[in-house]
Formats: structure tokens, C-alpha cells, sequence
């Protein structure tokens, strides 16, 4: 069941939902969503630095990235076909008996803007700034400002509360973000040679 403005409100007030800072529902939350903000540090691809991805190879995919950091007032220009990692402003923490899911704001699809590729989910137990993968799939660059209205979360009960959580799972690669980080899939080929 998708949770509705005054049950994310009620999850909020319970603590089953942080979200730091403290959100303006009369700006951000919606019918049954709540809107997050666009930071500020953007990862983006380094194409001159090797010639494809290869996920079996030993080279960090977080070599192959620079960091931008757009300052206060300044825009982050989406060309078509880019694509970029960015968190939210606000720190997101989901209990173990929810789930978030990211996701895209119709005016930004409108222009080609989505945000996120394939990982809409936020686990049970999930803590940390939410990462958005953001990409131009339109025809003419965008300007993207950091703390604009960037995506909307939705959350949902589970059935029973998870019995490990995303947070106190051994193998999770992203809990406790604080900044964008690149892909950390090379990790799962490391772990199977040994």
C-alpha cells in the first residue's frame, strides 16, 4: 500500500521516515510524494581516460569519474545524452517495515530530464542522501540548479518488517551516503574469485 500525504506525514512524525532537513509540506509534499532537492556535486565520466567499461578489470569505477561542484546560484548544464550522479540535498532514512522509491517529476520529463536509470527502489533500512542518476534524454541541454525540486519519493508499507535491513546487511555497497559515489558492481566480481 502507497502511503498518502497524511500517512508519510504520520511516518515522519513517528520516525519511520527522516528527512533531514526538516521538509515544508506546503512546498514538497504532494497527494501521496514527497519532492527532494538537487545537490550541489555532480560525478560525471571522464571519456578520455579509458576506452569502455570493464567490469571484471581491477580499475575503480570512481577513477573513471571527476566530481563538479556547482557553485551556490550557478546552473549544471545537462547536454543530450549526458549522464550524471548527484544526491538529493535532504538525508533520507527509511524504517525496516517501508520502502522508497525515487521517483521523476513530469515537468523535468517533459524537457528529457530522468532521474534514475534503473534504481528506483530505496530499501527497507535504507539510510544516507539519495543518489540520482540523471540523464538528458532530450534534444536541448538543461539547466539544472542544485536545490530545485528534483524528484518526489513514495513510500510503501511492507507485509512485516525486513528481517535485515538494507542498513545491517554485510554486502550493501551505498548505505550512509553522504555524496554521490560511482557504481561499486566491480566488488561483486572481486568477492566471486575468492
Amino acid at each position: 500500500m502507497i502511503l498518502s500525504d497524511q500517512d508519510i506525514k504520520q511516518a515522519i512524525k513517528a520516525g519511520r521516515i527522516k528527512i533531514t532537513p526538516k521538509p515544508n509540506y506546503q512546498e514538497q509534499l504532494d497527494a501521496c510524494m514527497i519532492d527532494l532537492h538537487l545537490g550541489n556535486r555532480f560525478r560525471v565520466f571522464q571519456h578520455s581516460s579509458h576506452p569502455y567499461i570493464d567490469l571484471k578489470s581491477k580499475i575503480d569505477a570512481s577513477k573513471l569519474m571527476k566530481e563538479i561542484v556547482v557553485p551556490k546560484g550557478e546552473s549544471f548544464i545537462m547536454q543530450p545524452g549526458d549522464f550524471a550522479l548527484v544526491t538529493t540535498v535532504e538525508t533520507l532514512q527509511i524504517s525496516s517495515d517501508l520502502v522508497g522509491r525515487v521517483e521523476g517529476r513530469s515537468s523535468l520529463g517533459r524537457l528529457g530530464i530522468i532521474v534514475h536509470g534503473t534504481a528506483s527502489v530505496f530499501h527497507p533500512g535504507w539510510i544516507g542522501k539519495p543518489t540520482l542518476e540523471l540523464g538528458n534524454l532530450g534534444v536541448m541541454p538543461v539547466a539544472l540548479y542544485p536545490g530545485m525540486r528534483i524528484c518526489a519519493f513514495t513510500f510503501e508499507e511492507l507485509s512485516s518488517p525486513a528481517l535485515t535491513p538494507y542498513n545491517k546487511k554485510k554486502s550493501n555497497k551505498y548505505s550512509g551516503a553522504k555524496v554521490a559515489s560511482a557504481s561499486k558492481l566491480f566488488e561483486e566480481f572481486k568477492k566471486r574469485k575468492k
